[in-house]
Formats: C-alpha cells, structure tokens, sequence
C-alpha cells in the first residue's frame, strides 16, 4: 500500500513539475513592449522585443518596424522621435516584424501615453513624393495582420471635399485574402456604403502642370497597370476595378487645404482560408477623388507577395494559375525583391535567375527597378545601369555601379532603403506544354556568398476537355455479335503527361448466344424415346460503358492507358427460339415429331459486369483527333472484347 501511495505521489509530483514547465514555456510568448521617454516637447519611442530565433543558412536575423502614434502619423525608425501638436491621450501601435526568424512576429498591445507639452507651431515635413501612396508594414502571411496606410494630399489649390476608394480581395482568387478588421480616421473622415458609384462632372486641367510620379528618363522601363496621373473618367475607373475586386471600402473627407496631407489607416487580417500559394502576387487598388464635384481622380495599385515567413529575399510570379486555352498570348510577371543586410554598402548586386525552358528568355523586358537606373549599353560604362545577360537556362540581372545600404550599416534607420527589386515581364515560348515551372534566384550581394529565394511556380488550371467518340465493338466469343457505340470523353484540357479520363458510352448491341442442345430418354405411349431441346437466343442491347483509367502521354502524338470499367444493359431485349424434337428409341434416326416455340423478355438496368481495360492512341494525343483501340477484360465469361474508335478532344 505504501508503495502504490509513493507511486501516485511520484506521478502527481511529475505532472505538476511538467505543468510548471509548460506554464512556464507558455509565458514566454512572443511580446514587444512599447518604451518612451519624454525629450523637451518630443517623445523617444523604443521598442523591447523579444530574442530572435535565426533561421538557419539565412542572413543574420533582425526587426523591422512600423510605429502608429495615435495622431494620424507613422513612422518605419526603430528608435523614433516624435512631436505631438495638442495635449491629449494617445494610443501608440507598433508592429514589429521578424526577418530570418522562425517564430511568428510578435504581438504589442497599444501603449497610452498623456502628452503635456505638445508644440502646436511644428510643422512636420513634408512627406509625399506622390499626391496618393499605398504602403504597408509587412508582406501578408496567413492568419496575421497587416497595416496599410492610405496617403492622399490635396494637389488642388482650394480646400475640398472628395472620396477614398479601398478596393481589395481580387475576383480571379475564389478565396478572401483579406478582412478588414478596422480602419483608423484622424481627420473626420467618414466611412460610408456605397453599391453604387456616382457619375461626377469633368474639369479641365490644361492650365496645371501635372507630371507623372514616375522618373521622365525611365518611363520606358515601367509598365504599371495603374499609377498616380491625373484620369478623367471615374466612372469607367470604377467599373474596372469592381470587375477587378469583390470588396471595398468607400471612405469620405472634408475641409481638405491645399498641399495639406492625411494618411488613413487600415488593419487587414488574412484570413485561415486565404491564398497559401506563396509565390503568388495579389494586390489592392486606391482611388482618389480630391474634389467629389469633379471627375479627375487619381489610382494607385499595390502589390503584395504572400508569405510563409519574413524573408526580404523573394520570387513571386502573377502566373499563380493560368488557363492553358488562353496562355499562349499571356505575359508573365515576375519580381525579385532583395536586401541588403551587411554592414556596408553593395556596389554590385548579381541576381542568377532560372528560366524553365518553356518559356522565351529572349523575350525578357524589365519593367521596373530599384535602384533606380538606366539599362546597360553594350559598351563599358561608369554610369549605374542594369545590365541583363543570358545563359542556356538563366537570366542574370547585374547592377553595377550602384550603392545600396545595408541594414547593419551605422546611422541607417530605414530598412527600406536597404531594400532593392527587379520587375520583369516574359512570354511563353512557341512550343511549349501544360507543366508546373519552378524558378528561383541566387543573389550576390558583391563578392559575398549567394543567397537563394524561395521557389516561385507557375500552374494551369486543370481545365476540362470534353471529347466525342465512336467506334465498334469486336466480342470474338459472341455468336453473330456487332456492336457500335457513340460517347463522350472528360479529362483535363491538353495535359502533358499523366491525367485522369472517364467516358460515358452508349453501344448498340446484337448477339446470339450458344445453340444449346439436351438429349434425353423419354416415354412417350409406353414406348421409349429420344427427345432432343434445341435452344437459340439472340439479344439487343443498348448497353452503357463507364470506363475510368489513367492516361499517359507518351509524345504529342502516342499515348496509352489502363484502368477499370463497369457495364450494364439499360435496355436488354431476348428472343428465345426453343426446338423440341421426339424421335423413335434411342437414337435420331426416325423424327416422330416436333414443336417449336418462342419467348420474348425484356429488362432495364440489368447485367451488370465489370472488367480491366488496356489502351492505346494515335494521332493527337493531347488535343484534336485520333484513333484509338482498346482491350476489355470482362470479368465475365464470353464478354471480352476488341474496341476500335476515333476520338477528338475539344
């Protein structure tokens, strides 16, 4: 007995030393404290986060971060200092986002602070290069949140009232990518619903000078589906980008001056459910309309890559999934995104990127770029420019001549700075087939070792191609047999090798079956007889055939598969013929006499029977028509049968 009561007492003391360690595991969840310290009539904002924990093979691990100070601004600084204009209580927000790190980024609860000594003569900087902007904090990841600061600034020359457009969650994904969990006004702005959208009046802009955001001497290098220009018609801007986008938000201000910026802020949460494919690019839209009297607006896109976890060192594609009947004529994008995390500049920056061989390399346009220069002549220069080199199954994209910071470098304090990306557009090659790609990008950062990106794929969507089929059936032990059948084929539209294919056949079936003779000894007026029954039966049958096999393509033009197949009489119709013969003792010699007699049956949704199918075709494999022959294996006794057919695929 003391035994058993030391052995319980050992157990309960172990579960309780094991709960201590998982409580205490579990306290040390990942927080970031917000600390501040009062400067004269600014305030130091310093984060404490907690310990990184360093992916392995990658860079070195660090913070990037994103402040909110509860009055309408923001800032991207580890340690930055801020000036409140009016005395109040604020609610400050960081968002602390872990690069090279293995755990999730860690949470921060918002900070209220009392401020007493606000200086309500000081001018923040201007910050805008553009009249409307989109940024984020982070790159979106399953299940978390991320911020997205709408900057408008009025660029008219009177104080005005207008709209805000949010337009997200794409209409090519059948999932959301986002949910908008709160949006943060600071300058009375008013969120309003709107199913429809409002036909306003032009104005005439001749006597302004509007210059586009981009640089004049790189404007052939961008192709961006939307900028920050001046556009004209609203309505048609909208219409689009409802066509584009399930969801938006429809925001609007008053009181505007001139040259006055407002920034507005939204936290996305991405939902279980949304895109986990993480080389695809999604994107978000912003409209802006300064005065809602007029029809000149301005639209910004912002593309996003999802990701698995915050790696600054990226591929992404817009190829996420392609319909094969339309790709031929498709451009694909692709980005690569880049950083430099040493303690000194880059002046060369190498980027080796695979080009799957069904794609055209010649055929590469860049896009856009950062750092900002010029494409490479022929010639050596001193000038930074990109240059663009080719090998049998690369891209390589060199920047020389360049300087870009590096995240570790002394008195760097924006990260994004450090950051670098090559956009670029590549067609498809004119032979090429329904096959998954991978491409990824080795980066040379200098003479420092590579480092490699994710894998960025390309897919097709399966797509369906419905086929006709006809064709004859040979049952070589069948008595008289012919068979012809018409059908339908389902399989994925023009697959490249392995693929799935079920059909649905209607034949037309006539046989007869074995003559069937019993002789026996009878007595017939006490005399001995020989009686012998004759019996013939001949079938018409419309029978449906339910082949499922796998199928492989050995080239364009031979494929062959094998699988199972169910069969059964959807209407089976016998004539039974049955010849009675009597003939004198024992043997056929003398007929005494005959009687023959006839009976016809019919059934429904009889006979079934199921067999093992081998095939083989040849002409178009993939897509158009062949012929075909197949053998059936009935698991039947006298029903297996040759096939002979054409097929075409649509």
């Amino acid at each position: 007995m003391r035994t058993f009561i030391s052995v319980i007492f050992f157990c309960c003391c172990c579960q309780w030393l094991f709960a201590q360690k998982e409580n205490a595991h579990d306290t040390l969840s990942r927080i970031a404290n917000i600390k501040h310290e009062v400067i004269g009539t600014a305030i130091q904002f310093t984060p404490q986060t907690p310990r990184l924990e360093q992916i392995a093979g990658a860079p070195k691990a660090f913070y990037s971060y994103f402040w909110e100070f509860g009055d309408g601004n923001y800032s991207k600084e580890e340690n930055p200092k801020h000036t409140y204009k009016s005395a109040s209580d604020y609610d400050v927000k960081l968002w602390a986002t872990n690069n090279y790190d293995t755990g999730k980024p860690p949470t921060t609860r918002p900070k209220k602070i009392s401020v007493t000594n606000p200086d309500p003569s000081f001018k923040d900087e201007a910050s805008m290069i553009e009249d409307l902007m989109l940024i984020r904090n982070r790159e979106p990841m399953p299940e978390e949140e991320i911020v997205v600061v709408l900057s408008y600034k009025n660029y008219l020359n009177y104080t005005s009232n207008g709209k805000l457009y949010l337009f997200y969650n794409e209409q090519e994904y059948n999932v959301d990518n986002f949910e908008v969990a709160d949006i943060r006004m600071y300058h009375n702005e008013k969120r309003v619903q709107e199913t429809d959208f409002v036909y306003t009046n032009a104005i005439d802009d001749s006597d302004r000078n509007f210059v586009a955001s981009a640089d004049k001497n790189l404007l052939h290098l961008r192709e961006k589906v939307q900028d920050t220009t001046i556009k004209t018609n609203l309505q048609l801007t909208l219409k689009d980008a409802k066509d584009q986008y399930r969801n938006w938000e429809t925001i609007e201000f008053q009181n505007m001056k001139s040259n006055e910026e407002r920034n507005l802020f939204f936290t996305l949460k991405t939902p279980p459910e949304m895109l986990k494919d993480t080389s695809a690019i999604i994107s978000i839209r912003g409209v802006y309309v300064p005065d809602a009297t007029y029809d000149n607006h301005k639209v910004k896109d912002m593309e996003m890559e999802i990701v698995t976890s915050h790696d600054p060192n990226k591929m992404s594609s817009n190829g996420t999934f392609m319909n094969y009947r339309t790709v031929r004529f498709k451009t694909l994008k692709y980005k690569i995104k880049f950083q430099n995390n040493g303690e000194g500049p880059a002046r060369t920056i190498r980027l080796e990127t695979d080009i799957p061989e069904m794609l055209d390399k010649q055929s590469i346009e860049v896009t856009d770029m950062y750092p900002k220069c010029e494409i490479c002549p022929d010639y050596e220069v001193r000038y930074s420019c990109l240059d663009t080199a080719f090998t049998d199954k690369k891209a390589i994209f060199t920047f020389k001549n360049i300087y870009l910071p590096g995240s570790e470098q002394k008195n760097v304090k924006d990260y994004d700075s450090t950051k670098g990306f090559v956009k670029y557009n590549i067609k498809f090659a004119k032979d090429f087939h329904k096959k998954s790609t991978k491409s990824q990008t080795a980066i040379f950062f200098d003479k420092n070792d590579p480092i490699i990106t994710n894998y960025s794929t390309t897919r097709f969507i399966p797509g369906l191609s419905i086929g006709a089929k006809v064709g004859y059936n040979s049952f070589s032990d069948l008595k008289n047999s012919e068979s012809y059948f018409v059908g339908a084929t389902l399989s994925p539209y023009k697959s490249y090798r392995w693929y799935w294919q079920v059909e649905l056949l209607n034949s037309f079936h006539k046989y007869d079956s074995k003559t069937s003779i019993v002789d026996e000894i009878v007595d017939i007026d006490q005399r001995r007889a020989l009686q012998r029954t004759t019996t013939n039966s001949h079938f018409q049958n419309v029978d449906w055939e339910v082949p499922v096999l796998a199928r492989y393509n050995i080239n364009n033009y031979i494929g062959v598969g094998a699988g199972l197949q169910g069969m059964f009489s959807l209407n089976k119709k016998q004539k039974q013929e049955t010849l009675i013969e009597q003939f004198e003792g024992n043997t056929d010699e003398y007929l005494m006499g005959s009687e023959i007699t006839n009976i016809k049956e019919s059934s429904v949704f009889s006979n079934f029977r199921t067999g093992l199918l081998f095939d083989v075709t040849a002409g178009f494999a993939r897509i158009g028509p062949s012929l075909g022959a197949r053998y059936v294996l009935d698991f039947k006794d006298d029903f297996n049968y040759l096939q002979f057919y054409a097929i075409w695929k649509f």
